[in-house]
């Protein structure tokens, strides 16, 4: 009978594209809004300001995402076309390049040979690729996911904050939108740990604090400066 299991990997680029935004989108729409109240705004202004920032912050997440990550697959792409160009030119040299790459993971050299021969007639490139490179299926670039998960999960994120702007009342709004602000990030991050694998307490204090920091930057920015919206 197969064994199945169940990994991680196969979530790393989709998970840190919308943890990325989703972070980015509470603490960038949080702080920018605690630190234009702390600079004696409106509410209405307040709450204008937060979905200008909504909107920018989510096209802007998109855009960079779009960019780094297709330049990431720009360079896997090019890769991938040198090595086919040297499989093509001399596939016994890169036979002996991948058997040599198994020696150093621990194979003997015969055994090594063999492994090689068998995986470069069932797909060179892929071997090549996998084994040579550092590329695989799971680890494959993928822009436009990259794009949509960051620009879907900066707006969910920025929404969290805007909504406590416009239910909260306008005296205590700093302490509210703060307070709740820190509990999503908290949220966030154990969530985000949870879906990797990894310890949730960590996850949430993590992002709790670099979020607490930003927030408390701002808000000193906007007291300081005490600009009118």
């Amino acid at each position: 009978m197969r064994h199945i299991e169940r990994h991680r990997t196969n979530r790393i680029g989709w998970l840190r594209a919308s943890v990325l935004g989703a972070n980015d989108g509470i603490v960038s729409t949080a702080s920018l809004m605690v630190g234009v109240t702390a600079a004696s705004a409106s509410q209405s202004n307040i709450l204008l300001v937060g979905i200008a920032g909504l909107v920018a912050g989510a096209m802007s997440m998109a855009a960079g995402e779009y960019v780094s990550v297709h330049s990431q697959a720009d360079t896997e792409k090019a890769d991938l076309a040198r090595e086919q160009a040297e499989l093509n030119k001399d596939p016994e040299a890169e036979q002996r390049e991948l058997a040599g790459i198994y020696v150093e993971r621990g194979l003997d050299v015969a055994l090594a040979q063999q492994v090689a021969v068998q995986l470069m007639q069932h797909d060179a490139i892929g071997a090549h690729a996998r084994d040579e490179l550092g590329i695989s299926e799971t680890m494959n670039a993928r822009p436009i996911q990259a794009a949509l998960s960051s620009a879907a999960s900066f707006a969910a994120g920025a929404a969290l904050p805007l909504a406590v702007t416009a239910l909260a009342p306008a005296a205590t709004l700093i302490v509210w939108v703060t307070a709740t602000s820190l509990v999503f990030l908290a949220v966030l991050g154990a969530m985000a740990a949870r879906a990797g694998g990894a310890n949730m307490w960590v996850g949430a204090w993590r992002v709790t604090f670099w979020g607490a920091l930003a927030m408390a930057i701002t808000a000193g920015v906007g007291k300081l400066f005490g600009a009118v919206v």
